[in-house]
């Protein structure tokens, strides 16, 4: 045995949950992701997915995404750099530079890539750049590549965000990064704060949008548009694997920096372009998004609905404003048994444990989608409802 293989042959704690009954990962879906889907030869009530929007398995984009396979192969075998760029690919970047309302936008692979290359790109040594402690793992990676100095201030927390600017030089490049959305938790950035900071410091900002396109603002163009900062706001980021029903990122923002992250950009040069039939994929969910603004209020009445009802409940679910609702457990074991539970009783749920919490605040994350019915959003309050109060979290 090697001493790569020795190093990690003690790692055993997935091994203890899978024994103990309770291990909650890969689980196999064996149909269209939807309100409902086929798990282990039965239904269950999906409240697991990101698709706010409903779209995942809409046929329009599914013809869409067969048109585009017929038409150019499964795959670029490249990077957009060299040969792997589409007419498909500078439409997409073009109308979501438009929806944005920013000169330019870049389309990359992954979410991830987004914010792991972006952030490695444009700050670099001399520079800073600044985040929220609860940021998303593609932000702290992205962060971590970078050769910037790199700050952090508590979540949500203006004043701590204020005692970091202060302490900074004010003509050195400053770049807060803040998620729109909070992945976990639901809970919003306070946006028009950090944008007065912003301009007091000297900073430059960039948001992701991740769980805010389709969700906030005018036709679903996010939590920027949402409190009216578009214009103050550098960098804007968002994917297509939730609202938009597919597969990719994007970061839009003025002509001079997209110019720069299109040639030095290494998650975007080094890699293989995104796949025509998600790249038309994106482009019909993006036309849906701003065809039919009643599917963005269908989200919002069964949202606001959900929300009133855990409360209702007894549950506690933090200070989300959004289809996110965390159902907090604080317990870690308790969070596996809670999941493993409630899909016996035909509700999928999310278990949330370290890293992507404090060890004290885990949780069962649901998450809605415009085509939740509230009486299924019944259902799965009362499923929870049960286990919850078996277990003793709520009374």
């Amino acid at each position: 045995m090697g001493q790569l293989q020795k190093k990690f042959e003690t790692y055993r704690d997935p091994q203890k949950f899978m024994e103990a009954g309770v291990y909650p990962y890969f689980r196999e879906i064996t149909s269209k992701q939807g309100t409902e889907v086929e798990m282990g030869g039965h239904k269950v009530l999906m409240f697991g997915s990101n698709a706010y929007t409903g779209l995942t398995g809409d046929q329009r984009i599914i013809d869409a995404a067969k048109a585009a396979l017929d038409k150019y192969g499964s795959g670029c075998a490249g990077s957009r750099f060299l040969n792997g760029t589409l007419d498909i690919h500078r439409q997409l970047e073009k109308e979501l530079a438009a929806f944005e309302h920013k000169d330019d936008a870049i389309s990359l692979s992954t979410g991830f890539s987004v914010n792991q290359g972006v952030l490695a790109c444009v700050v670099g040594r001399g520079e800073y750049i600044i985040c929220d402690d609860r940021d998303h793992a593609s932000i702290v990676d992205g962060r971590r590549l970078s050769f910037a100095t790199q700050l952090h201030y508590k979540h949500n927390d203006m004043a701590d965000l204020e005692r970091v600017l202060q302490k900074l030089p004010k003509e050195a490049v400053k770049l807060i990064v803040v998620d729109g959305v909070f992945s976990m938790e639901g809970d919003l950035a306070k946006l028009p704060e950090i944008v007065e900071l912003k301009k007091k410091y000297n900073c430059s900002l960039m948001v992701d949008e991740a769980h805010g396109l389709g969700v906030f603002g005018d036709h679903g163009r996010g939590v920027c548009d949402y409190f009216g900062v578009t214009d103050d706001v550098d960098l804007i980021m968002g994917t297509f694997s939730k609202s938009m029903a597919s597969i990719g990122g994007f970061i839009a923002g003025d002509m001079d920096t997209i110019n720069f992250l299109r040639h030095n950009c290494r998650s975007y040069i080094f890699s293989a372009s995104n796949t025509p039939a998600a790249t038309a994929a994106a482009i019909e969910a993006l036309h849906i998004l701003q065809s039919e603004p009643e599917r963005q209020k269908a989200l919002w009445d069964v949202t606001n609905y959900a929300l009133q009802e855990f409360r209702n409940a007894g549950f506690e679910i933090g200070d989300t404003e959004s289809p996110i609702i965390p159902l907090y457990v604080r317990d870690a074991e308790k969070t596996f048994l809670v999941t493993k539970l409630a899909f016996d009783r035909g509700v999928f749920i999310n278990p949330v444990i370290p890293p992507a919490c404090a060890p004290q605040d885990t949780l069962v994350r649901v998450a809605l989608m415009a085509t939740h019915t509230k009486e299924q959003v019944d259902r799965g309050v009362e499923v929870l409802k049960q286990i919850f109060v078996e277990q003793g979290i709520i009374k």
